[in-house]
């Protein structure tokens, strides 16, 4: 059985189309000439988690592939070397694992500058029902009375002891 290779690529949104179209076209063309390539998922552009290299978006794109040591060697030196590329990650698939998520959506992003989405009515919200609280008495214990202490001044000379039965 041949091992399965991921490689995840993030490419910088600020490239031409054309660049990115050629790093793709490079990429797949290298996988091809000596492996065999299993799988090819185009993920869009979406939100970095942080900022990498002072991006904060990248174009998301994983291909899945069955690779010899050089291979995965020539890859890595090319990739780490090519502008246009933000990050790329190759990683050795263990047996069984699943088949890559399919993309859901991205949720629209309000742009620098802009207000955020409005909050929904005070009537929307009225609407629904509250969620109901558990009564706050139940979970707290029983308060238990806090010892009698003596107090002392400047004519005691032993500190009070707590007594033992």
């Amino acid at each position: 059985m041949a091992l399965v290779y991921d490689l995840m690529l993030l490419l910088d949104t600020a490239a031409s189309d054309a660049q990115r179209a050629k790093i793709l076209a490079d990429t797949e063309a290298a996988i091809t000439a000596e492996g065999t390539l299993v799988g090819k998922h185009d993920w869009g552009a979406r939100a970095l988690a942080y900022e990498i290299q002072h991006k904060g978006e990248a174009e998301y794109h994983l291909f899945q592939f069955n690779a010899t040591p050089a291979l995965l060697e020539r890859l890595h030196r090319t990739l780490r070397l090519t502008d246009g590329i933000v990050r790329f990650r190759i990683i050795k698939l263990a047996p069984g694992t699943p088949d890559p998520p399919t993309v859901r959506p991205e949720p629209p992003r309000a742009a620098e500058g802009e207000a955020p989405p409005a909050e929904p009515a005070p009537a929307a919200a009225a609407e629904q029902p509250a969620p109901e609280e558990p009564a706050a008495e139940a979970e707290l214990p029983a308060e238990q009375p806090a010892p009698a202490q003596e107090p002392e001044g400047p004519g005691t000379e032993e500190a009070s002891a707590p007594a033992s039965e």
